[in-house]
């Protein structure tokens, strides 16, 4: 395209809002001939998009500097950091149960089961209610059931069903959750930001995995897995009071003019008949079913394969959040680039070879290198992913698309977990991450060959 340079229109509104001035769906730039220029009568602000944005510190904490978005910031990280330690400590507390892998793949799977029934649903109620009243209700409701579960192991009446029962309903809050909270960081930020915003809240995500499980692995030895559970409860009361702080402006909540049902169908059309955030979805679900899975093993890898205990069990999780917070960091720090699509591919083809090499080693610590590689290079994927679908998407139709996205991220994970559960049971817990590591890489050479133009996406 020599003649010719790429420029973002943006037009600014009397209350700071920023409008694209092409009505279309995907477009958030044009070809504009050079050296031609906006008329000077129109309120326009031209930015010629660069090639790549380039590496700066400065921009790594952008969003931080929005009130609203601190508070979510400090109190999701706060109730993270409670919740998995009590993922850290449940998973040990059911292998010491039951010394059971597949039991490790059942309790992942009834958290996965209220996704399936539950999520669209809650994609519509995310579009017409406000969503951080939709928050504070799963975070109170999440707060109470860690709550039962502390109660539980500390009366000494723990048994591994109850873990599961109580697994399904936190899948039930988390089915609510997902959409509302996904869609609101758009309202605590402007939407130029954005993408900012969804680096930091995976570098928030990922400093809770790298934190949480450290701190259960210690605690569990020190306090017990009960003591865990009570920990976790009092941490919700951080992001329920920031909620409550927030000062946000009047939400206009969309008035879906059709049923509850037509509402979800218009949503699933529309992804449908959006190419590109057809396949980012598949990728979402891709990496979920076949990479993610090997998080429900680490139980019983610490003890069967490495021969430690709750400690090193807390350590291998800490190195996968290590590595997802680096790689969250990374993202962040780039700002506003074009090169999405081109790392979402190569990232694809490294996550498998990762894991396959993780899986034939007996070493802690080179086990622990690999999880910090492997946590870089999912997460990559996930924060790309999120942040591309959230700048194709219309506003209308957000909460809908991103149920969709929590759909297939949440509900691929029980069902991948309960796989890698039975087939570790079967022949060995090295033999389900290979297995599952393989189906991976060759998708992603098939989308690497036949999807050229993920490697060429801009948002």
């Amino acid at each position: 395209m020599s003649g010719h340079r790429i420029i973002s229109i943006r037009l600014i509104t009397a209350d700071h809002q920023i409008v694209t001035p092409m009505n279309t769906k995907d477009s958030r730039s044009f070809i504009h001939p050079s050296p031609a220029i906006p008329p000077p009568d129109q309120i326009l602000e031209p930015r010629i998009q660069p090639e790549f944005a380039g590496f700066s510190l400065k921009n790594t904490f952008f969003a931080l500097r929005f009130p609203n978005y601190r508070l979510w910031f400090i109190g999701q990280l706060a109730s993270l950091v409670g919740t998995f330690m009590q993922v850290t400590a449940q998973g040990f507390l059911v292998f010491e149960l039951t010394h059971s892998p597949a039991y490790l793949g059942y309790v992942g799977f009834a958290a996965g089961i209220p996704t399936w029934f539950l999520m669209l649903y809650a994609g519509v109620v995310a579009d017409r209610v406000s969503r951080r009243i939709l928050l504070i209700i799963t975070q109170t409701y999440l707060m109470v059931l860690a709550g039962i579960l502390a109660i539980l192991t500390l009366s000494g009446h723990i048994q591994p069903w109850h873990i599961i029962a109580l697994s399904f309903m936190v899948g039930i809050g988390q089915a609510f959750d997902a959409p509302s909270r996904h869609s609101f960081v758009f309202e605590l930020v402007p939407r130029e930001h954005l993408s900012n915003a969804i680096a930091l809240n995976s570098t928030m995500f990922n400093l809770a995995t790298t934190l949480g499980p450290a701190i259960g692995g210690i605690l569990y030895l020190a306090i017990g897995p009960g003591g865990c559970f009570t920990l976790n409860a009092l941490s919700f009361l951080a992001i329920i009071v920031a909620l409550k702080l927030m000062k946000l402006p009047k939400r206009s909540n969309n008035k879906i003019p059709t049923g509850t049902g037509t509402a979800v169908l218009e949503g699933l059309k529309y992804i449908n008949g959006h190419a590109t955030i057809r396949s980012l979805i598949m990728i979402t679900w891709v990496v979920s079913f076949f990479c993610m899975s090997y998080m429900t093993l680490l139980p019983a890898w610490s003890v069967n394969i490495l021969h430690g205990n709750a400690g090193t069990n807390g350590w291998l999780q800490s190195a996968r959040g290590i590595g997802a917070l680096i790689g969250a960091l990374l993202i962040a720090s780039t700002g506003r680039f074009q090169y999405k699509g081109r790392m979402i591919s190569r990232a694809l083809l490294a996550i498998p070879v990762i894991l396959i090499l993780f899986a034939i080693t007996t070493s802690l610590s080179l086990s622990l290198l690999l999880l910090i590689g492997i946590g870089l290079t999912i997460i990559g994927v996930f924060n790309l992913v999120n942040a591309s679908i959230q700048g194709l998407v219309d506003d209308d139709l957000r909460g809908r698309v991103m149920s969709v996205y929590s759909l297939v991220f949440f509900g691929s994970l029980p069902i991948g977990s309960l796989l890698a559960g039975g087939i570790a049971e079967g022949l060995s817990e090295p033999a389900a991450i290979i297995i599952n590591a393989s189906i991976a890489l060759v998708f992603g050479v098939y989308l690497w060959i036949t999807k050229p133009e993920i490697r060429r996406l801009v948002v």
